[in-house]
């Protein structure tokens, strides 16, 4: 339809639905490492006692940025490496900035989390084997003790360092238009933040703010032990499939699209 006005409705539609759910999942995993309002009663039924505005907090709002930036470096790499012309410089300019603030916010989240927020430490014994005990377990709340598993492992420290430098990385390769780099680098530096905050939680997948002992660690949180063979064999089936026609709708859409080929092909490209 050469309509302008319902081209730019659609264009600020797929623009904010794109963007609030990548801010979104930031400020989930910020509240995450803050601790939820939550806990259990003497029945194990959850009690959540926070509101919306509370989840809104700064450092929550930091996290959200930080993802939402992520997934416009990502998206200016992928353009860069499918289009020509302006398109692609303006891809360049763009990407090659929000690497450097992805860079940064990733580093002042650090900071932040050592210096300015509370982590947890489970200090009773888990039993990995034994029943699940949800709200048996004993949790220390300390200053700087989300560092715990970096003491004890101190490669650990290397996670984060490769994230800092792939986005640097990107930023740089962007602006020298090496694009299938650029690319390459920023879905490590994604892949860097993403692993960087699940080793640093763990054994945690959701800290309780209100109760520190009622906090979920990934073996409270898994299912039954015939709930997980079932899924190994759905995913051994289904993952293989996934992957293959995505690799085949890749292939298809291979090679740099321009505004003479969209021209020719606007009637079929949707």
């Amino acid at each position: 339809m050469d309509n302008p006005t319902w081209r730019s409705r659609w264009d600020w539609g797929l623009t904010i639905g794109s963007a609030v759910p990548a801010l979104i999942f930031g400020v989930a995993f910020g509240n995450l490492l803050q601790g939820v309002p939550f806990q259990f009663d003497d029945y194990l039924r959850l009690e959540y006692q926070g509101g919306l505005l509370g989840l809104l907090n700064p450092f929550a709002l930091l996290a959200g940025l930080l993802s939402l930036l992520m997934f416009v470096t990502h998206g200016a790499a992928w353009l860069q490496l499918k289009t020509e012309g302006e398109l692609r410089s303006r891809s360049a300019a763009i990407g090659s900035l929000t690497a450097l603030v992805c860079a940064a916010l990733f580093v002042l989240g650090g900071v932040w989390l050592l210096l300015g927020i509370d982590g947890y430490q489970v200090t009773s014994v888990i039993d990995t084997q034994g029943y699940n005990d949800t709200t048996g377990k004993i949790v220390a709340v300390s200053a700087g003790g989300w560092m715990t598993n970096y003491s004890r492992f101190p490669l650990l420290w290397l996670l984060p360092v490769v994230g800092v430098l792939s986005f640097v990385l990107c930023s740089l390769t962007m602006k020298l238009g090496r694009h299938a780099l650029a690319f390459t680098s920023s879905a490590v530096a994604m892949a860097m933040v993403v692993v960087t905050t699940g080793v640093t939680m763990f054994p945690f997948v959701m800290p309780s703010s209100l109760n520190p002992s009622h906090s979920l660690t990934m073996w409270d949180a898994t299912a039954s032990e015939l709930t997980l063979k079932i899924m190994f064999v759905v995913v051994c089936i289904f993952v293989p499939l996934v992957l293959l026609y995505t690799v085949w709708s890749y292939w298809v859409m291979r090679g740099r699209l321009n505004e003479q080929f969209i021209r020719d092909n606007d009637k079929a490209l949707y």
